[in-house]
């Protein structure tokens, strides 16, 4: 059997990542969610194992110790977030394509372990302008979380050059079919 592939995304917040990554998931292709670990509290119709990895913040940092992270992130205060290397390796060992929607930093650490069985993928806006723009509508941002977010993005985008791929959503449709297609190229 061969071994499954992983496909990477990462992007600055507002860039279109996620919905790019669910429509992937609704199309008929070869590919599997990576599901996260996490040790904020889980919601009501939510399952360990489906949705997250539920673990306290000691188990959560046991893991960390041990190095069963590919990669993880304290998103809020005493809120981690990360992906289980032993999960994906099952995916992969049973031959399943995974796909991840993962912060900057944590998909170039998921590209260093696995080499090219993975593609890292970059989603991003055509400018900074657009960003703002996209953030406003939002509706979520106040003045100094919009500064917090514009200030990470310009950080991320240095990365861009480190992933196999730039995906430049200007328009959604047009995103969404051109990452099916280097997706499509990739895993066959």
């Amino acid at each position: 059997m061969n071994k499954g592939k992983l496909i990477i995304f990462a992007a600055p917040s507002g860039s279109g990542k996620t919905s790019i990554v669910k429509y992937l998931l609704e199309q008929d292709l070869p590919l599997r969610f990576s599901v996260s670990a996490t040790t904020r509290a889980k919601r009501l119709n939510e399952k360990h194992g489906e949705d997250y990895f539920f673990f306290t913040k000691k188990q959560f940092e046991d893991k960390m110790a041990s190095g069963d992270f590919l990669e993880w992130e304290e998103v809020y205060a005493e809120t981690y977030y990360g992906t289980l290397k032993s999960e994906v390796d099952k995916l992969l060992d049973n031959g399943e394509n995974v796909i991840f929607d993962v912060d900057v930093l944590g998909a170039l650490n998921i590209k260093k372990n696995y080499g090219i069985q993975a593609l890292a993928l970059f989603v991003k806006v055509p400018s900074i302008e657009k960003l703002v723009e996209r953030l406003t509508q939002r509706g979520t941002e106040n003045e100094e979380s919009l500064k917090r977010r514009i200030e990470k993005a310009n950080y991320e985008l240095s990365f861009e050059k480190d992933f196999d791929a730039t995906i430049i959503n200007d328009d959604l449709l047009k995103a969404q079919s051109e990452a099916q297609q280097i997706i499509m190229n990739f895993v066959n």
